[in-house]
């Protein structure tokens, strides 16, 4: 917990092993008990089938909340679930107060099929910057860590992106086509060149997490919920990566981003990506 006198960054100094105590017990409380388990009358949907949540979201959120409130007084907790009850509750992303970001099972759908690629992300931020991650994949037993300016790590071991091969094509992960307006499929048409290879993307955490463990070269995302990329976007900062939306500036978390955007292995492939994107639209 967080002393009266004490700064965010002096927290984190000493905290970022409660936050992922945190998560941790989350998981193991409300998420991977209900792992293919669902009975039908736990799972719904919210804008349409492709967008589906549980009862693990609700009260590993709900769980969550109560956490990482009591560990930093005078916080605000945005969850996704929340949100979706209210959406006003998103504007305190764009306050001064600092900010938990939850995304309590980020890839509901792989989730609700059984399949382990989803995960839990946390992040920790102020007046729009990020400052700390988490992302807990339970299933498959990876726990990264980030903090601004230390660093990002995988279950302790440090985490480097690197740069893509040059003589292979870049792996590009892109948004389903469900979730793209009219002009984002044309930007995101640009990608389909020489030399880049797109597929569908799952869990954006653990796509982030493929970046930053440099086993993906980028991303090509075209929506701005921040509980699905805060985590993720410093994740990969941190890991020697970079983020950049079609207009070629940074990912901005408060929103008015010119979309779809980039997230890379460095600073070149983003830029590279981001050209790509601006010259499909």
């Amino acid at each position: 917990m967080i002393e009266d006198s004490e700064t965010i960054e002096e927290f984190l100094a000493h905290g970022m092993s409660d936050v992922e105590e945190a998560v941790r017990k989350a998981a193991a409380t409300e998420i991977m008990p209900r792992f293919r388990q669902l009975a039908a009358h736990e799972v719904d949907e919210k804008t349409g089938p492709h967008d589906l949540v549980t009862d693990a979201d609700r009260k590993a959120e709900e769980y969550l909340t109560a956490a990482l409130g009591a560990l930093l007084p005078g916080s605000v907790v945005v969850g996704e679930e929340a949100v979706h009850a209210n959406p006003l509750t998103y504007e305190a992303i764009r306050g001064e107060a600092p900010v938990w970001i939850v995304d309590p099972v980020d890839g509901t759908r792989q989730f609700v099929h059984g399949n382990p690629g989803f995960c839990t992300l946390v992040a920790l931020a102020q007046g729009g910057k990020v400052l700390a991650s988490w992302t807990y994949a339970p299933a498959l037993d990876l726990f990264a860590t980030a903090i601004r300016g230390g660093g990002a790590a995988l279950d302790g071991a440090p985490l480097r992106s690197g740069s893509p091969a040059p003589d292979r094509p870049l792996e590009v992960a892109t948004s389903h086509p469900d979730f793209t307006t009219d002009e984002e499929k044309r930007a995101l048409l640009g990608l389909r060149t020489e030399g880049v290879r797109t597929r569908p993307c799952g869990s954006a955490g653990l796509e982030y997490l493929a970046i930053a463990r440099g086993e993906l070269d980028a991303t090509g995302f075209s929506w701005e919920a921040a509980w699905d990329h805060a985590a993720g976007l410093l994740l990969v900062e941190e890991a020697g990566g970079a983020h950049l939306t079609r207009a070629g500036e940074p990912f901005r978390i408060t929103g008015d981003n010119v979309l779809p955007f980039t997230a890379a292995r460095d600073a070149a492939t983003a830029q590279r990506v981001a050209a790509l994107l601006a010259d499909g639209a």
